[in-house]
């Protein structure tokens, strides 16, 4: 156990996804799949109250091309005062990238745009620096866009692209782990975080404080955090256990 005490701590940001105003869970990103969680602001203040640092907040909508909550994330991250937030979905022009910064949030991920538009990827990238992670969305080692509709290219060329554009965080889902509790990906984050030097944020399949743990045995290879959201709306365990699992 002593080992474990000393290993440094494992950053974890609750996921509140929004669509049509709700907060809902999908099962492998797949539109069609929610299960409605009521109001996202409560979640996130219940979030804020069992002690999270971060919040990982997603517009579904806007990243399935099919409306926005802007209103409603704004709202979140008003009532959320002391908590950083990561905002997430359909940010994929200069427009959408100035209100998602406006909007209060500490750190913007880029999704899709990285992807389709790596000009002005790496434009953003040079300009914000560490206000900007780009997610990678991958089933094996392929990546997906357009909300995990489409094939967005090879997983180690588009991080070789973005490694020469000086991207400063990645957030890694496994789609086909996502919203599964089925565990997290561990050897696609040991391989992914073995080629680059930039701290990496993990995504999907966490189901229990096991895979807590899991994750931050990998935090001294260059895992920095993990995103959690089906196992706490589902009572897999509590916010307040999983960070003291964590470190915290």
């Amino acid at each position: 156990m002593n080992d474990f005490a000393s290993t440094p701590k494992l950053v974890l940001l609750p996921a509140v996804d929004v669509a049509d105003g709700k907060a809902v869970r999908l099962t492998q990103g797949e539109a069609g799949t929610e299960t409605n969680y009521g109001d996202p602001v409560d979640a996130a203040l219940d979030f804020a109250r069992q002690g999270a640092e971060w919040i990982h907040l997603v517009d579904l909508d806007a990243a399935f091309g099919r409306g926005s909550n802007v209103g409603v994330l704004r709202k979140v991250i008003k009532q959320v005062k002391g908590v950083q937030v990561e905002l997430s979905g359909g940010i994929r022009d200069d427009r959408t990238l100035e209100a998602a910064l406006e909007s209060g949030a500490s750190r913007i991920n880029l999704g899709t745009a990285a992807l389709e538009n790596p000009e002005w990827a790496a434009d953003v990238i040079g300009r914000y620096g560490d206000a900007i992670a780009v997610g990678l969305d991958v089933r094996g080692t392929t990546l997906a866009a357009r909300g995990w509709t489409r094939e967005g290219g090879d997983l180690w060329t588009v991080l070789d692209r973005l490694e020469s554009a000086g991207c400063s965080r990645y957030v890694v889902t496994d789609v086909t782990k996502d919203g599964t509790l089925k565990g997290p990906n561990l050897e696609l984050l040991r391989e992914l975080t073995s080629r680059t030097p930039k701290p990496v944020v993990a995504s999907g399949g966490v189901s229990s404080l096991d895979d807590i743990a899991a994750l931050r045995d990998l935090v001294p290879l260059g895992v920095e955090g993990a995103i959690v959201g089906k196992a706490l709306y589902a009572g897999a365990f509590t916010l307040a256990e999983a960070l003291d699992v964590a470190g915290y």
